[in-house]
């Protein structure tokens, strides 16, 4: 009895924090405000790579010679059983300089409480893994992560994760420092008022 009201806990805060992420619906933006959004996705991901570039060198041959890359800044808050996350970022194709201002959001089960904010920069050695991923979005399950974490065993060196083929993860807190990976449950997607 004590499980099943455990879950039904679960599955109504779930349901509460996914109404809360997606219903921040706001008026459309003027041309100035939608640049000024834009300039600060743009500061947000170059202070995020150099961070990336400071602690690991090889990273900065590593991302410029990539079909493409993309960097995200999350405001993540877990109360008791339930957390979540949103944030947005930037996707850049390195042969054409294309910019892709996108969305994420992220459900964490798991009990704990507190807020974090984090940053995580996606490397696509192929034009397919980028393309997929600014074309139709992209979900990050429990099974990519527990495959990458398996992958990121002894591979410290690089400080890059293997996510899924053609596709390694930096994932870094508040202050700088490379984490590890613990995206589960997110989901990431084009903004619709940036591009």
């Amino acid at each position: 009895m004590r499980k099943k009201t455990l879950s039904v806990v679960i599955v109504s805060t779930m349901v509460l924090l996914s109404f809360a992420l997606f219903s921040c619906a706001t008026a459309p933006m003027g041309e100035s405000e939608k640049k000024q959004k834009q300039d600060s996705v743009r500061d947000m991901a170059n202070a995020t790579l150099s961070q990336v570039y400071a602690k690991y060198p090889a990273a900065k041959s590593e991302i410029s010679n990539a079909a493409g890359y993309a960097v995200f800044s999350d405001f993540g808050m877990k109360i008791m059983f339930m957390g979540g996350a949103k944030g947005s970022g930037v996707a850049v194709d390195n042969a054409t300089k294309k910019e892709t201002f996108m969305k994420m959001v992220e459900l964490q089960p798991g009990f704990g409480v507190g807020a974090e904010i984090f940053r995580v920069v996606f490397v696509f050695e192929t034009p397919k893994a980028f393309n997929t991923f600014v074309t139709s979005g992209w979900e990050v399950g429990a099974n990519a992560m527990a495959a990458a974490k398996a992958k990121a065993m002894g591979g410290g060196e690089s400080g890059a994760v293997t996510l899924s083929a053609g596709a390694k993860i930096y994932q870094l807190n508040e202050e700088g420092l490379i984490v590890g990976v613990s995206i589960t449950g997110a989901k990431y997607y084009r903004d619709g008022e940036l591009n």
